[in-house]
């Protein structure tokens, strides 16, 4: 077996009580001392510091903003010719099918696309874009040597503004060069959270460093991949390669908003990226299923992989929960899930089997907790 990688603050976590498990081929830290729930906690009340250098960074060079855009486009839904330099965008790369390959932050740095990827996906990432993009004269790059870092919480802000005032002056999916005690990092304001936060690319034998500074300030804690989960489930956000995959489209994913009108159909640039017909169609005349927000009657999580029902006895399955735990800051379980279109409405009652019982859930919005974003 393939050892994992570890990441540039592996003996950092360490040293502060982290307990590591394997995540998309790397050893990453999933709690620390304080616990999950306290972590998750923390975030919400304060700001939460997470190692996710794990992920893939890339850079794409060409000949101006306009060329790497244009081709861009032809891989993406999204509209990246008109996202205004020092701005960040949600993507989508998308399949010949309408399924969804990866999700994606990308940002517009003037002479350079920054873009960050998932990490299980990075190496197919980048095969995909240098496969599709070199011949259009972009160049793709995955950075070796950078980390990342995301603060995230209602005091994120304050924080980082104590240590650079221009961090104050950005709004949410703003980028920005910031100065962090001494440290120079690449900062957008935006997270994996629903709260306000940044995500802070660094030099990665900085990293400790820039961590170390921002621990000195006690608004600031550390907190693992399993705070990471349930503060995003909470807020609604899919987790790639469960609640999205490539058997699934923008639009049952509920993502149509990340495609904008001038590439949907009567728009400037309508269609030109892989899956266009599909997704297109569904965004006009809706798809076959839905995700939803779920919660689930009593105490007991149902977690990915629980089969969904439309009736306590009897009936064929008519779904299934993607992603699914306790929330922490709603006192109770809660779930995300694929249901067909008719069972979407929020009140509707399902039933989920449980180890051999089927248990009542009801189908909510998303998010369960509002966004706390900085607009």
């Amino acid at each position: 077996m393939t050892e994992n990688q570890r990441l540039p603050l592996h003996q950092f976590h360490i040293d502060h009580g982290a307990k590591m498990v394997p995540f998309a081929g790397y050893d990453m830290p999933v709690q620390y001392s304080a616990g999950v729930m306290a972590e998750h906690a923390h975030t919400r009340t304060a700001a939460g510091l997470f190692d996710v250098s794990h992920m893939g960074q890339v850079v794409l060079r060409g000949a101006d903003y306009a060329t790497l855009a244009a081709a861009l486009e032809t891989l993406v839904p999204v509209d990246v010719v008109g996202l205004a330099e020092g701005r960040q965008r949600y993507a989508l790369f998308t399949t010949p099918q309408g399924g969804i390959s990866d999700d994606l932050m990308f940002a517009n740095r003037g002479d350079h696309i920054f873009m960050v990827v998932n990490a299980a996906c990075k190496a197919a990432d980048l095969a995909h874009m240098q496969a599709h993009l070199a011949p259009m004269g972009v160049s793709v790059e995955l950075l070796q040597t950078r980390a990342l870092l995301a603060l995230q919480g209602p005091r994120a802000g304050d924080v980082l503004a104590m240590l650079d005032p221009a961090a104050a002056l950005m709004r949410f999916m703003d980028v920005a060069d910031l100065c962090l005690g001494g440290v120079g990092v690449w900062a957008s304001r935006s997270g994996y959270t629903g709260e306000d936060g940044f995500e802070l690319s660094v030099p990665a034998d900085q990293a400790q460093a820039l961590a170390q500074i921002l621990m000195e300030n006690a608004d600031v804690a550390l907190v693992g991949l399993g705070a990471r989960d349930s503060l995003r489930l909470e807020a609604g956000l899919c987790l790639y390669g469960h609640d999205i995959t490539t058997q699934t489209t923008p639009v049952e994913a509920g993502l149509g908003w990340a495609i904008q009108k001038t590439r949907r159909l009567g728009g400037a640039r309508a269609g030109g990226f892989p899956g266009a017909d599909i997704i297109l169609a569904q965004i006009e005349n809706g798809a076959p299923r839905a995700r939803v927000g779920l919660r689930p009657e009593g105490r007991a999580p149902m977690r990915e992989g629980v089969v969904l029902f439309a009736c306590e006895t009897g009936d064929a399955p008519i779904g299934q929960i993607t992603s699914g735990g306790f929330g922490p800051s709603l006192g109770g379980p809660v779930a995300m899930g694929y249901v067909p279109r008719d069972y979407a409405t929020p009140g509707t009652r399902l039933w989920g089997e449980l180890r051999g019982k089927r248990l009542p859930l009801t189908v909510e919005a998303l998010p369960f907790i509002p966004a706390n974003f900085k607009r």
